[in-house]
């Protein structure tokens, strides 16, 4: 049997794996969740982030935690552009449509990486990328606690900015009933917009938040997109407060799957968790009925 100090650091350390997965989920919980648009480029645009981050650093020696605002409007202009010009025209609305465009953005970006900076792998170097901080019975590394509280509050300013703002009763509204939110005269195609540009300007955050401790390829967003959606559905689609909980969750089976099984059969738990909560929870831990 396992003792318990073994097991604390492994459940710390998967808090921290699993804040990181909140990160990426939570501007794909707004973007899927709130607007019912299935963002299969959602890990393109972080592998965008990440590069973006890495040159700012690599090329100007900006910090990447004081290259947040600059990634984070960055993205959500890219967002914004992307929904405003791209998706919303090319789709017509229609969710099929939505999926292939997407899809298709998914297949272009990561082919221009590979094209502009081929598949190497790589990463950066800060003063901290090796501190950890001593809790007694875990060493935690600095990158990822920073991760840690910077997802906690991400996911509160979202919360807020959904409902204590004009902007995000426009969202819910519109997510509720698009045809009534046009009729009192809500602009919906910039809402639209701008609630994609968010869900974006989150992976901004994230990017800056990853990259001291985590690694940037043309490949990297495969490896946090399938688990972003199924943080996002094993929440409750909509609720940031359910990815946050998702995340840590994936985050910790995780971890202690690698501890028992094995880091290659570690994410087995991610999927036994996932099918054992929509058994019970079919509309996720904190989701609603529609």
């Amino acid at each position: 049997m396992l003792e318990f100090s073994i097991l604390l650091p492994a459940i710390l350390n998967g808090l921290t794996i699993g804040a990181i997965y909140a990160l990426i989920a939570l501007g794909l919980t707004l973007i899927y969740g709130v607007l019912h648009i299935i963002n299969f480029a959602h890990g393109s645009l972080l592998m965008l982030a990440l590069y973006g981050v890495f040159f700012l650093h690599s090329l100007f020696g900006i910090d990447p935690y004081l290259a947040l605002p600059v990634a984070a409007v960055a993205l959500f202009g890219i967002g914004y552009g992307l929904q405003r010009f791209i998706i919303g025209r090319a789709s017509h609305g229609k969710d099929e449509n939505i999926l292939l465009v997407t899809l298709g953005l998914s297949v272009i970006i990561e082919n221009l990486a590979l094209y502009l900076w081929r598949s190497d792998t790589r990463t950066i170097e800060t003063p901290y990328s090796f501190e950890v901080l001593d809790f007694g019975v875990a060493f935690i590394p600095v990158p990822k606690a920073v991760a840690f509280v910077g997802a906690l509050l991400v996911a509160a300013l979202l919360w807020l900015l959904m409902t204590r703002t004009d902007l995000g009763r426009a969202i819910r509204a519109l997510a509720r009933e698009r045809q009534g939110a046009r009729l009192v005269g809500i602009n919906v195609e910039h809402i639209f917009a701008m609630s994609f540009g968010i869900g974006c300007a989150c992976l901004g955050v994230a990017a800056c938040l990853l990259l001291p401790s985590f690694y940037v390829s043309p490949q990297v967003g495969h490896a946090f997109v399938l688990v972003a959606f199924t943080v996002v559905v094993l929440g409750g689609m909509g609720s940031f407060v359910g990815a946050l909980l998702g995340g840590l969750i994936i985050g910790v089976t995780e971890s202690l799957g690698g501890l028992f099984l094995g880091e290659s059969l570690g994410q087995l738990g991610i999927f036994l968790i996932f099918i054992i909560v929509l058994l019970f929870r079919p509309t996720g831990l904190l989701g609603q009925k529609a």
